[in-house]
């Protein structure tokens, strides 16, 4: 890079997606100095790139665009046209003459959450965990403020290891969150364990991804976040290491043996406390979580609308039940 005579006008331009993993010496001043962030796209630009793929489709049907790329916050434009592709499957293979919002949607929980097992047989005691457990989410979502809208609850397995599917699609891109929201997204996650010691007195493996992401939560809002006020407003996550051919090392913060047992302590605390608000919630919907079961275990999916209803103590007609795809 340094052999280009300076009057030829050669520019050279390097992309990458892992940034903190070059070497250093790469971004040095005349070298690749100047960086351009090429973001994810926004709710606007969603709209956008969907339009670009949706004039390749010839029959299209009525579709809410606005409510579509509410639905796909964090997709990049690849993620989008695979949308795009997915529902016209589904279209074809349902024999429908137009693409509409419901392949769409279809689509959107599939690339989320994978495709459905059908074929996966699952005992009758083990559907009955998984049910309560897929409440257990819902409910306590329902029940606290400023978390994602529910959008559909199944027990129909999916992907490779979920047995069933809470659906929460935020409503609008975030980039900022508080310190409430952020610990009602974990009383979210751990309200599915929460539902099977309130209903059934005893625990199971299910809720393994749940205790992952709640416990990452939690130790980034003690390491990042400064959000601990036993251990104050200080950063203690180690930098990432960028060595040649050793991507994703990363050193342990600069703290003591004493401070990392406190860390664990403010950790493990975070967690025990939003369990409490959950089991708390649960156990005051006790009766809710009894009625949406049944309706669960018959249809196997169910919308947050439909539960929004159950917990208004109305009955379920028919015609609410959610399109088969």
């Amino acid at each position: 890079m340094d052999g280009f005579d300076s009057n030829i006008g050669v520019i050279l331009m390097a992309a990458t997606n892992r940034p903190e993993v070059l070497d250093p010496a790469l971004l040095r001043p005349g070298r690749f100095d100047r960086q351009v962030l090429v973001d994810r796209p926004d709710k606007e630009g969603r709209r956008k790139i969907l339009e670009v793929h949706l004039q390749k489709i010839t029959k299209v049907g009525e579709l809410d665009l606005e409510r579509l790329a509410s639905m796909t916050a964090g997709m990049v434009g690849a993620d989008l046209a695979n949308l795009v592709n997915e529902a016209t499957l589904l279209a074809v293979r349902g024999k429908q003459e137009k693409v509409g919002m419901a392949q769409f949607e279809e689509a959107v929980e599939r690339i989320v959450a994978g495709l459905e097992k059908k074929n996966r047989l699952i005992n009758p005691k083990e559907r009955t965990i998984v049910a309560y457990h897929e409440l257990g989410h819902a409910l306590v979502s329902m029940s606290l403020p400023d978390t994602d809208p529910v959008q559909k609850i199944t027990i129909v397995p999916r992907g490779i290891a979920a047995l069933g599917y809470t659906m929460q699609l935020p409503t609008e891109d975030r980039y900022l969150m508080s310190k409430t929201e952020l610990l009602n997204k974990i009383a979210v996650l751990l309200g599915g364990r929460a539902a099977e010691q309130t209903v059934l007195d005893e625990i199971s493996t299910g809720a393994h991804n749940d205790l992952a992401r709640a416990t990452d939560i939690a130790r980034s809002m003690i390491l990042e976040y400064g959000m601990s006020d036993t251990l104050g407003q200080v950063y203690l996550k180690g930098e990432p290491k960028a060595q040649f051919l050793q991507p994703g090392l990363s050193q342990r913060g600069d703290y003591s043996e004493e401070t990392s047992r406190r860390i664990d302590e403010e950790i493990r605390k975070i967690i025990d406390e939003q369990y409490q608000v959950a089991l708390a919630i649960l156990q005051q919907r006790r009766e809710t979580i009894e009625r949406a079961v049944q309706v669960l275990l018959k249809q196997e999916k169910i919308s947050g609308d439909e539960l929004k209803q159950i917990m208004a103590g109305d009955t379920l007609t028919p015609q609410n039940a959610p399109p088969q795809i």
